[in-house]
């Protein structure tokens, strides 16, 4: 039997995924539960455990739907404006007060659970090939050299952000984040990123 793409099952999924959204806002991931997600989604907790396992079930399941939804991804025709752009996008998510706490959370569980350390890979995997268009773009412009590590382009401009905010703790300003993408900028235009 086939699954209808808006039947049943996708809004049973659409329900768990909201539901362990906000659970994981309000509670982070060492609050996640599959009975809270159950009640809080209206989907019977036999369900919920069958079909997702556990809280790591839950966090792969929003983190591989997460990974299918598009990113913005901008087009100022300069790589250092769009690689703020993007630092800027990352530092001003975590400081949301909605998605800021979700995304804690996730990272906060791929710490925790090799699981979901898997998910959040694929994730950011995702994430970055997304993202690396606007680097194909500076290549192909003659911003930088050829043979430039485009995904690592990347990494390097966010990894600050990700250090300060799970490492040292400490606050991350858009000054902050941009100062990650600038250099970013300039050790792809050294050709230090190959």
């Amino acid at each position: 039997m086939e699954k209808r793409p808006g039947g049943r099952s996708a809004r049973v999924r659409d329900a768990v995924r909201q539901a362990t959204l906000t659970e994981l806002a309000e509670h982070g991931y060492s609050g996640l539960t599959v009975e809270n997600v159950a009640i809080r989604s209206g989907v019977h907790k036999t369900t919920v455990y069958r079909r997702w396992g556990s809280a790591e079930g839950l966090i792969a399941d929003a983190l591989e739907l997460a990974r299918q939804e598009p990113w913005p991804v901008p087009d100022t025709g300069s790589l250092k404006e769009d690689l703020r752009e993007i630092a800027r996008l990352v530092q001003s998510g975590f400081a949301d007060p909605v998605a800021g706490p979700v995304s804690a959370a996730f990272v906060t569980a791929a710490v925790q659970s090799s699981g979901a350390a898997r998910s959040l890979h694929d994730f950011f995997v995702a994430r970055h090939e997304q993202a690396a268009v606007v680097v194909r773009r500076a290549v192909d412009r003659g911003e930088l050299p050829a043979g430039t590590d485009v995904a690592d382009v990347i990494r390097t401009a966010v990894a600050p952000i990700y250090y300060r905010l799970f490492i040292t703790r400490e606050p991350v300003t858009e000054r902050d984040a941009e100062r990650a993408a600038d250099a970013a900028f300039a050790a792809a235009r050294a050709g230090v990123i190959r």
